[in-house]
């Protein structure tokens, strides 16, 4: 009896949309890279460039190449902006920390370039939650107040990493604000004044600072940390506990965790999402969107 041959099996399509305003080292090298290991591990792929007008053009791109897996080389923002395009969809998304803090990258324990490259193949899928900001997507953290005015001049500053931001943070402390917020959620009504509310789906920023020490990304829930008035000689003691994570034992800090929320401050506050400046706003609506979003994480994360 005639044996029939199993049908080769399909190769993976691969799409990497890369931001080169945020890379990290040459565009060509990264190129180089994807075709190393595309003929190693046996994927096909085709590049998009980012130069605006993105959303459409990676949508496009989508249609035309049909790939089960979008990797975003990028910082935060171009995380947000390719998550939020396969939000709800079957198509995974894979992580190549290209960007200056790559907060995301480092919340999935995704080291470099060449790991997140080998994730592609050795990697595992992972269902994650989103948050729903104002309609805008967010898949790490977002905030009003203290820390999302420092991206706002960090964003501005065209060095980048962790001394610059941390100056920022610095300067910003000598202009310390606090406002007042109404803040309902799960049917429940709070005030509260405080000189940040985060908003948070993960643990920590790309900094290594953990701000949400209890963050979970598919318990269904996300968190709002906020950040009381405190006096300037205890901003030591607040880094350190964000450091070591122990943020949520110190007296000016609150954690609640919740499913849907609405906040509104007293006047208009800068707005981040993802590091990205979304504007100045006194509404802020949130809901969970649980297990909207597949990402490629390693095996033992």
């Amino acid at each position: 009896m005639k044996q029939t041959q199993a049908a080769p099996k399909a190769r993976i399509k691969v799409l990497f949309v890369i931001n080169p305003k945020s890379g990290s080292s040459n565009d060509n090298t990264l190129k180089d890279l994807i075709s190393e290991q595309a003929e190693s591990q046996n994927f096909d792929f085709q590049i998009y460039n980012m130069s605006g007008n993105d959303e459409s053009g990676i949508n496009t791109e989508i249609k035309r190449f049909g790939p089960s897996i979008v990797a975003a080389a990028g910082g935060d923002g171009t995380v947000k902006l390719v998550a939020g395009l396969l939000a709800n969809t079957n198509i995974a998304l894979a992580i190549i920390p290209y960007g200056s803090a790559n907060g995301m990258a480092k919340e999935l324990q995704i080291t470099d370039v060449n790991f997140a490259l080998d994730l592609l193949s050795k990697g595992k899928k992972k269902q994650i939650d989103l948050i729903d900001i104002n309609n805008e997507i967010c898949i790490h953290l977002a905030d009003v107040g203290l820390n999302a005015r420092v991206v706002k001049r960090f964003e501005k500053d065209p060095k980048r990493g962790k001394l610059i931001y941390a100056k920022h943070l610095f300067g910003e402390m000598f202009f310390l604000k606090s406002y007042r917020f109404l803040i309902t959620y799960d049917e429940k009504v709070i005030y509260r004044k405080g000189v940040s509310i985060t908003f948070a789906n993960a643990m920590k920023y790309g900094t290594g600072a953990i701000i949400n020490p209890h963050g979970i990304l598919d318990d269904g829930k996300f968190e709002l940390i906020i950040v009381k008035p405190f006096p300037r000689v205890q901003l030591l003691s607040i880094a350190w506990k964000m450091f070591i994570g122990k943020l949520h034992t110190s007296d000016y800090v609150e954690i609640i965790s919740c499913q849907k929320a609405s906040v509104t401050s007293n006047r208009r506050t800068t707005l981040q999402v993802d590091g990205e400046i979304i504007g100045k706003v006194r509404e802020i609506n949130l809901s969970v969107m649980p297990k909207a979003l597949t990402v490629l994480v390693p095996f033992d994360n």
